[in-house]
């Protein structure tokens, strides 16, 4: 599996529904941060690249995709300098890829939420 959910289900208490809020949260929101940082790629918006890898990263470590936050982070250093340029559409396709996964395993798991309690 990509994602590993023992934080959310840490922080959760339990509670399934609250789990399953986050995982739908986390769900649109993937759609979302993925064409807003191509568009600030696309339009050399370095800063505002940046700012978003801060904010997508959060959701990203909720979710136990801990090799993809590291690589937000890097993202967030660089593009807020606009340093190395030439690596972020690398990044962006590892995300890309990472979080496609990611939410297939958890439409998943929200399917069978039972089984994973």
């Amino acid at each position: 599996m990509k994602t590993n959910l023992t934080y959310l289900k840490e922080m959760s208490g339990g509670n399934k529904d609250l789990v399953k809020e986050m995982i739908t949260i986390f769900i649109n929101q993937v759609e979302e941060f993925t064409r807003d940082m191509e568009n600030h790629l696309h339009n050399k918006e370095y800063e505002l690249l940046g700012k978003l890898a801060h904010k997508a990263k959060s959701s990203i470590s909720i979710m136990g995709l801990d090799k993809l936050a590291k690589d937000l982070k890097n993202l967030e250093n660089l593009a807020r300098e606009s340093k190395e340029p030439d690596k972020y559409p690398v990044i962006l396709s590892f995300f890309k890829e990472e979080t496609q996964a990611a939410v297939q395993e958890l439409e998943d798991v929200l399917k069978n939420l039972e089984n994973y309690f």
